[in-house]
């Protein structure tokens, strides 16, 4: 276990953190504080420092009524990668999402980020399908735990 501080984002300095590492890894889909208050109503979001650095942040999108399927995605900022944080963020992802009831995990990965792709293929996930969102010319790639 390292020493990094996980939390849920409850203040907009938290919230400030969590969308500044989520649009720094996905740079084509930038979100507004609004958006991201939005978004921690529905799903469950982290934010991980170590010390007072900021490292990264997480997202569970938990399984609706229709789908028994959780997504989880951690993010980590590039000068803290290979150090084990990503394992962190995804474990404690990946327990909420089955806390929460999930039978099956996916996560989503823009298809530029390399690391994040090679992340989740090392973690046993396999591509399910790959698509535009309006306005986007970078394609996301939808993984599927096996």
């Amino acid at each position: 276990m390292s020493d990094l501080r996980i939390e849920q984002p409850d203040s907009d300095a938290e919230f400030e953190d969590w969308r500044y590492v989520h649009n720094v890894v996905i740079p084509t889909h930038i979100l507004s504080l609004d958006e991201v208050r939005e978004r921690a109503q529905r799903n469950h979001l982290e934010v991980a420092y170590l010390g007072d650095a900021l490292v990264g942040c997480s997202t569970v999108r938990p399984p609706t009524a229709d789908t028994t399927i959780a997504t989880v995605i951690a993010r980590v900022l590039a000068e803290y990668r290979g150090r084990g944080f990503g394992e962190e963020l995804y474990a404690r992802g990946l327990r909420r999402a089955r806390e929460l009831g999930a039978e099956a995990v996916e996560t989503v990965v823009l298809s530029s980020n390399v690391d994040g792709l090679r992340f989740a293929q090392k973690h046993g996930f396999f591509e399910v399908e790959r698509y535009l969102l309006p306005g986007e010319t970078i394609p996301w790639i939808s993984l599927r735990l096996s």
